[in-house]
């Protein structure tokens, strides 16, 4: 990284991921090779593309799944570089990244696409840093590159492969406390609730302290995914909202009865961490068929993205590192443990279940591992 930029990675991963969300195109910058434009195939604009083809010969890269979906080769493995004909449009790249209109218009192609590297082309890392540049700005994993061996745009943000291998790196990631407030809530009695701010820029996570939980024993805890549909709007496509309630009720009577209380770690990961819109997309191909896996994976995603250490490190700042853990997934369990904390029991929770999440609850058991 030079030496004389002075934001830091973490600083310039923020700014990149709300460049793409904006539809502007930035530059990854390459040891010993050209500078490659990036920007994200959702949404991406003429003036993007007529810029991609100005600067160099553009491609798209897709992740395998996307790809798969799309019956396109993915001959990098994880993902796949499209060579992009002439007279390709801004709403053929769209189609690409979004399969909102896959079945209406299943026949596209045939894709050219790109086995190894070759000159002048961007290379499968670049396009890899990409698409994980897409996804961690909410966007779908899809992009449009091209390399740039003369003069860009000196407007563009410029951000280096290296500087930004080290800002993804989620073992670097630190939590900074903001503040802390008690919160009287109707299921759960006077509560104490925690801000943390991630220094990757992402959004703040909040942990609901119910009671005194006595840190000498193993502490009643909840990972709880936000999800703005169920904990909220009261959706019945899932379970998260009944789980929520019920986890902050059990804590509640804990207390009452002397045990204690617990906390419930309520973790900025909608959608396992695709977000909201990518799972009202998810949400609609479910509407044609598909179920909740195989709806990740043909917008593009894997099963799950979330990274459950975000909430090791809170949970080791409250002082909680002995665990009674209520969940239906030994991932949780699995991914606290590898940080260093003691899951001494797994307290089911079986809640929620209705006519319209019977199937979702069975692909999660089927697919997912959940213990149900």
């Amino acid at each position: 990284m030079a030496e004389d930029l002075w934001l830091t990675p973490a600083e310039r991963l923020a700014r990149a991921g709300a460049d793409l969300r904006a539809g502007t195109p930035l530059l990854l910058v390459q040891e010993g090779a050209a500078p490659v434009l990036v920007a994200a195939l959702e949404g991406v604009s003429g003036r993007a593309l007529a810029l991609a083809r100005r600067l160099g010969r553009p491609l798209a890269a897709l992740s395998a799944r996307r790809a798969s979906a799309l019956k396109i080769r993915a001959y990098d493995g994880d993902l796949a570089r499209i060579l992009l004909p002439a007279a390709t449009q801004p709403d053929l790249l769209a189609a690409l990244a979004d399969p909102a209109q896959d079945l209406a218009h299943p026949l596209r192609g045939p894709f050219e696409t790109l086995r190894g590297e070759a000159e002048g082309l961007p290379e499968a890392e670049a396009a890899r840093l990409a698409l994980r540049l897409c996804a961690r700005a909410g966007l779908l994993p899809a992009a449009l590159l091209a390399s740039v061996p003369g003069e860009a745009p000196p407007d563009l943000l410029r951000i280096e492969a290296a500087e930004l291998r080290e800002a993804l790196d989620a073992e670097k990631l630190t939590l900074r406390p903001l503040a802390a407030a008690r919160v009287p809530l109707a299921l759960a009695g006077m509560t104490e609730i925690h801000a943390y701010r991630p220094s990757d820029g992402g959004p703040e996570h909040y942990a609901v302290v119910v009671g005194q939980p006595d840190l000498a024993q193993p502490v009643l805890v909840r990972l709880h995914s936000e999800c703005l549909t169920g904990d909220h709007l009261g959706s019945l496509k899932c379970d998260c909202g009944p789980q929520l309630r019920a986890a902050l009720a059990r804590m509640a009577v804990e207390h009452k009865q002397g045990s204690g209380g617990g906390i419930l770690l309520y973790l900025a990961q909608e959608g396992r961490g695709i977000g909201l819109a990518n799972k009202l997309r998810a949400y609609a191909l479910q509407d044609q068929g598909f179920d909740t896996v195989e709806a990740n994976h043909r917008l593009g995603f894997e099963d799950d993205l979330r990274d459950f250490r975000v909430a090791a490190l809170m949970l080791k700042d409250l002082g909680a590192k002995r665990l009674r853990l209520m969940t239906n997934n030994p991932r949780k369990i699995a991914a606290l443990e590898k940080q260093g904390l003691e899951v001494v029991a797994r307290a089911p929770l079986r809640v929620g279940e209705t006519e319209q999440n019977a199937g979702y609850l069975a692909v999660k058991g089927a697919k997912s591992g959940h213990l149900l």
